[in-house]
């Protein structure tokens, strides 16, 4: 039901009164109490000032609190501004960022940084990170999270953790070898076990996850210890086939 015609301020109390009952803010709740202590202080006698320095706020605090209890309002407000600063990135700047980033899905503003000033870009790396993180949020690239669960199976190396045993951690990564007079350029990978000292490696013209996972198999047959966990970076090749051959070793 709508009211017409009565003074405003009734009818702003009847909106209060109607407002489903919330618990008072942590500080609300001590302002209020300050400004009973301050009134039962000038009801024993005492003058606004003394019963002030009772209370330890001055009196103009306490003057601003009662008419901010008065209206409601006796909670601290936001003091976020009302007009935010708009950012001022370049538009190939961002197109730049998109674009480099889909190459790198799980690189962050540190490596994306060094990569965007070798093609002439001058962004610091707050600025990149700004733009990555309005990026995520408009949806027009994947957080790294949502990437890594696309493999269940593999788990990030806690900080600082090094392996003791042989096939504790065995590292695997690929080389690129040009052999030069215009010969095509192989890709060479490689396993090391940092506490045997072991190494196993084998070339094929290309680096996809079938000859990944036909590395695996013979890095598997070839190591005299078992081997409890690989580290792989986040290459494409490390997907699809190898992915499912490593889930079940």
């Amino acid at each position: 039901m709508q009211t017409i015609g009565l003074p405003r301020h009734v009818t702003r109390g009847a909106a209060l009164a109607a407002r489903p009952c919330a618990k008072e803010h942590g500080d609300a709740a001590h302002r209020r109490d300050i400004l009973k202590r301050w009134h039962r202080a000038r009801d024993n006698g005492l003058s606004a000032a003394a019963a002030a320095d009772a209370v330890g706020v001055s009196r103009a605090t306490l003057y601003r609190w009662r008419k901010l209890r008065d209206r409601g309002r006796l909670a601290p407000q936001s003091r976020r501004p009302h007009h935010l600063r708009r950012p001022a990135w370049a538009p190939a700047l961002v197109k730049a960022v998109r674009e480099a980033r889909a190459d790198y899905p799980t690189w962050g503003k540190a490596k994306l940084t060094v990569v965007l000033r070798r093609q002439g870009y001058r962004g610091s790396r707050s600025t990149i990170g700004r733009i990555l993180k309005r990026l995520v949020e408009n949806g027009a690239v994947s957080p790294v999270p949502a990437l890594r669960r696309n493999r269940p199976h593999a788990k990030r190396l806690p900080k600082g953790r090094k392996p003791t045993t042989p096939g504790e951690i065995v590292q695997l990564d690929i080389l690129t070898i040009d052999p030069g007079q215009g010969r095509p350029t192989v890709k060479q990978f490689t396993a090391c076990d940092p506490v045997a000292k072991w190494t196993c490696a084998q070339a094929w013209r290309r680096a996809t996850a079938h000859n990944a996972k036909r590395f695996l198999d013979k890095l598997l047959a070839d190591m005299s210890f078992h081997i409890k966990a690989i580290q792989i970076d986040g290459g494409s090749e490390f997907k699809a086939d190898f992915k499912h051959e490593s889930a079940y070793p």
